[in-house]
C-alpha cells in the first residue's frame, strides 16, 4: 500500500532530511497557512487581501476611489488612486525594487512601524506575496511621480524586472490584475455576486471612500456595473440589511467615535443596531475594514457597552427584572454591525476571522457606553420597547433553563453507562463543552484532563453510521446515534430543536489521521442532514490534536502536522541539544496533560468552527449527497475530477 502512495521512506532521520522552501515554495505547498485552505472562501479572500491594501490607502487619506473588475477570462483587477507601490531599489537588496520585494517576499510591507500607515487591515506583511504565488499569473502597474511602471509574476515568480513603460502624468496609484492558479484552486472561479457583495461591503465600512464594480461575466442577477459611496456608513448598511423590517426603535443607535478624542490614540470605532421581531439577531464585525466573522474583542467590548447600559436603564426605570438580561438575550432579534480601526491589531491566524487586541474591548465598551446611555434618555419610547422586549427574552430564558435542568437530570440518568456520557456540573448551557472523542481511551485522558464544570464527554465506539448511506429505518435503532441525540437532547430532522440543545459547544474530538477525518466526516454529514440549524447557529467545532511533540530539555512544542513539525525543526526550539520528535498515534496515547494543554483549554487550545458557505441554495447539500450518499460513482467522479489537487500523502 506504502509503495502505490508514496516512495518508499529514508530509515534514517538526519540533517539531509531537513528541508527549507523558500516563502513563494511554502505557500504554494501549504496555502492553508496563509489564507486558509483552497477552497472558494480561499479563493475570494484572495481578491479580499488586495483590495485591504487600497482600501488602507483610503483609510489612510490618500486614495478616494477603488475599482473592482471581474474580467471574461478569469482574471480580476483591482486599482486605487492612491500614493502608488514605492518603485525605487530596496535599501537592503538595491538590486530589487520594493515592488518585486512586496510580492516576492513574506513578511515584508509597509505596515509594521506604522510610519505609512495609522490602522490597516495588512499587517503581517504577506497578503499580497501569498497572492502572487497563488497566482499563475499576476500583474502590478504603478503610476508614480508622473510616471508609469510595471512587472508581471507568475506563480511567485517574476517575470521580467520591473519595467518603465510611460509618462502617467494625469493618473496615479496602483493596479493588481491577477488569475487564480487552477494548479492551487482547481476548476473553482471567481464568482460576481460575492465579489459585488464584498465591494458593496467595503464602501459602507468607510463612508470616504468610492467603490467601482465592474464585471464582465454575468450571472443574471448581478449587475455589470456599479458605484457605491454610503455617507451613512454603518447606519445606511444596517437599514438595507433590515430592508423595511418592523424594529423596536425608530431609528437605530448609531454613531462614530474618534479614538484620539477619548484616548488620545489613532482609530475609532462606528457601530449601529437595532432590535427586530421580524428575524433573528445577528452581528457582523469589521477591524480596519477586515470582517471578522469568528469576533473579538472588539465584539466584546460592544455587547458589554450594550448590556451595562439597558441594565443601568432598567434600574432608572425601576424595572427590576432588567438586572436578569443577559447577552444571550441581546443577541435575541439585536441586529448589529460593528467596525472599528486601530493601530497594530492582533488577529487570530493570517485570515483574520478574530480579533485578539485586549486594549480594543476596553476602547471600544467606553467609546459606545457613553454614547448609548444618552442616546436611551433622548428617546425613552424607543428605549422602553427595547427593554420590554429585552425583559421578555430573559424571562422565557429563565424558564427554559428550569425545564433544562430537568431534562439534563432525566437525560444524565439515561446514559450513565460505563464508556458513555460522563457530563459536566454545570445547571445551565452557557459556556458549555461537550467533546465527542474516539474510543474509551482517549476518552479516558479526557476525563482526567477535562473541566468538570463546564466541559462533558460521550466516547464513540468506533465510526457512527453514515446516515446518507444507510436506510432511514436504521437511524432510530442504532445505539451510537441513540446516546448522541440522547446526550445533546434534543430530536432528529424536523423534530430538532435548537432550545433544547443541551450544550453551547460541541466538539468533535478525533485522532489526527485518516480514521480520525473519516469519523469526523460521518459526524458532520450527521449533524448537516438531522441537525444543521446547530451548525447555522455556529454550535458546532472541529478539535485540533497536534500530531508531534517536539521537547528541547525543559522546552516543548506541539506540532498539528508535518509542515508545523518541519519548520520548527528548520528553526530550532532556542533551546541547546538535540530535538527529541514524539508522534503522537491516537489521542489514547496522549496523557492528560497533552490532551488539556493542546486540545481542551480554551486557554491554549485551537477550534474550527463548522460553517456552511455556499453562495447558492442547495450547494452544500448536493456536495454532501455527492461524496457521502449511496451513488459511488459520484465519489468516484468527483474524486477523478479532484484528484490531481490532492497534495503527495507522507505515509
Amino acid at each position: 500500500m506504502n509503495d502505490l502512495l508514496s516512495p518508499t521512506p529514508k530509515s534514517d532521520y538526519d540533517a539531509s532530511s531537513i528541508q527549507v522552501l523558500e516563502d513563494m515554495e511554502h505557500v504554494r505547498l501549504r496555502p492553508g497557512m496563509y489564507i486558509g485552505g483552497k477552497d472558494d472562501r480561499a479563493l475570494h479572500h484572495m481578491v479580499a487581501e488586495i483590495i485591504d491594501n487600497s482600501m488602507d490607502e483610503a483609510v489612510a487619506g490618500h486614495a478616494t476611489w477603488i475599482e473592482v473588475e471581474l474580467h471574461a477570462n478569469g482574471h480580476v483587477s483591482v486599482r486605487d488612486n492612491g500614493r502608488g507601490i514605492p518603485v525605487d531599489p530596496h535599501p537592503k537588496d538595491p538590486k530589487k525594487s520594493a515592488l518585486e520585494i512586496i510580492f516576492c517576499t513574506l513578511n515584508a510591507g509597509g505596515k509594521f512601524s506604522g510610519d505609512s500607515y495609522q490602522t490597516s487591515g495588512g499587517l503581517h506583511g504577506v497578503g499580497s506575496s501569498v497572492v502572487n504565488a497563488l497566482s499563475d499569473h499576476l500583474r502590478v502597474e504603478v503610476a508614480r511621480n508622473r510616471e508609469l511602471y510595471m512587472m508581471e509574476f507568475s506563480r511567485g515568480m517574476p517575470q521580467a524586472p520591473l519595467v518603465k513603460i510611460g509618462a502617467a502624468p494625469n493618473r496615479r496609484g496602483t493596479s493588481v490584475t491577477f488569475h487564480p492558479d487552477p494548479e492551487i484552486f482547481g476548476s473553482l472561479t471567481l464568482k460576481p455576486a460575492r465579489l459585488f457583495k464584498m465591494a458593496r461591503s467595503k464602501a459602507y465600512l468607510f463612508s470616504g471612500v468610492e467603490i467601482r464594480w465592474k464585471t464582465e461575466i454575468t450571472d443574471g442577477e448581478t449587475p455589470t456595473e456599479a458605484t457605491f459611496k454610503f455617507p451613512g456608513g454603518l447606519a445606511d448598511y444596517l437599514g438595507e440589511t433590515l430592508n423595511g423590517a418592523t424594529t423596536y426603535a425608530e431609528r437605530p443607535f448609531a454613531g462614530t467615535v474618534d479614538f484620539r478624542d477619548k484616548y488620545n490614540v489613532p482609530g475609532k470605532v462606528e457601530w449601529a443596531i437595532n432590535w427586530t421581531p421580524a428575524r433573528d439577531g445577528f452581528i457582523q464585525s469589521y477591524c480596519n475594514t477586515v470582517p471578522t466573522p469568528e469576533g473579538g474583542t472588539h465584539e466584546a467590548g460592544f455587547w458589554a457597552a450594550i448590556l451595562k447600559g439597558i441594565k443601568a436603564y432598567g434600574e432608572l426605570s425601576n424595572n427590576r427584572k432588567a438586572a436578569q438580561i443577559t447577552r444571550e438575550d441581546l443577541l435575541a432579534g439585536g441586529c448589529a454591525l460593528v467596525s472599528c480601526f486601530i493601530r497594530e491589531p492582533e488577529f487570530v491566524g493570517q485570515t483574520k476571522d478574530r480579533l485578539a487586541t485586549t486594549d480594543a474591548a476596553r476602547m471600544v465598551e467606553g467609546a459606545v457606553r457613553d454614547h448609548f446611555d444618552n442616546w436611551l434618555a433622548a428617546d425613552t419610547k424607543s428605549a422602553g420597547a427595547i427593554l420590554d422586549f429585552l425583559v421578555l427574552r430573559a424571562e422565557e430564558r429563565l424558564r427554559r433553563r428550569q425545564e433544562k435542568e430537568t431534562q439534563r437530570k432525566t437525560a444524565t440518568k439515561k446514559l450513565r453507562l460505563p464508556g458513555k456520557l460522563v457530563d459536566c456540573s454545570s445547571s445551565t448551557r452557557e459556556g458549555t463543552e461537550l467533546f465527542i472523542v474516539e474510543g474509551d481511551s482517549a476518552g479516558g485522558s479526557a476525563k482526567m484532563g477535562r473541566d468538570r464544570k463546564i466541559q462533558a464527554l460521550l466516547p464513540l465506539r468506533g465510526k457512527i453510521l453514515n446516515v446518507l448511506g444507510a436506510a432511514s429505518s436504521k437511524l432510530g435503532s442504532n445505539q451510537e446515534i441513540n446516546d448522541l441525540t440522547q446526550a445533546l437532547g434534543v430530536g432528529l430532522g424536523t423534530k430538532f430543536n435548537l432550545d433544547d440543545l443541551r450544550y453551547d459547544k460541541i466538539i468533535i474530538m478525533t485522532d489526527a489521521d485518516v480514521d480520525g477525518a473519516h469519523i469526523a466526516a460521518l459526524l458532520m454529514t450527521f449533524f448537516f442532514t438531522q441537525m444543521r440549524p446547530m451548525i447555522d447557529a455556529g454550535h458546532l467545532y472541529l478539535a485540533c490534536p497536534p500530531l508531534y511533540r517536539l521537547t528541547q530539555g525543559s522546552k516543548r512544542v506541539y506540532c498539528l502536522d508535518e509542515a508545523e513539525r518541519d519548520v520548527w525543526l528548520a528553526k530550532g526550539l532556542g533551546g541547546k541539544g538535540k530535538i527529541d520528535v514524539s508522534r503522537f498515534k491516537g489521542l489514547g496515547e496522549m496523557d492528560a496533560k497533552d490532551l488539556k494543554e493542546t486540545t481542551m483549554d480554551p486557554r491554549s487550545r485551537k477550534l474550527i468552527r463548522v460553517t456552511i458557505d455556499e453562495d447558492e441554495p442547495g450547494q452544500t447539500s448536493d456536495l454532501v449527497e455527492r461524496l457521502m450518499g449511496k451513488k459511488p460513482e459520484l465519489r468516484f467522479q468527483y474524486i477523478s475530477e479532484n484528484a490531481r489537487f490532492v497534495e503527495e500523502l507522507d505515509v
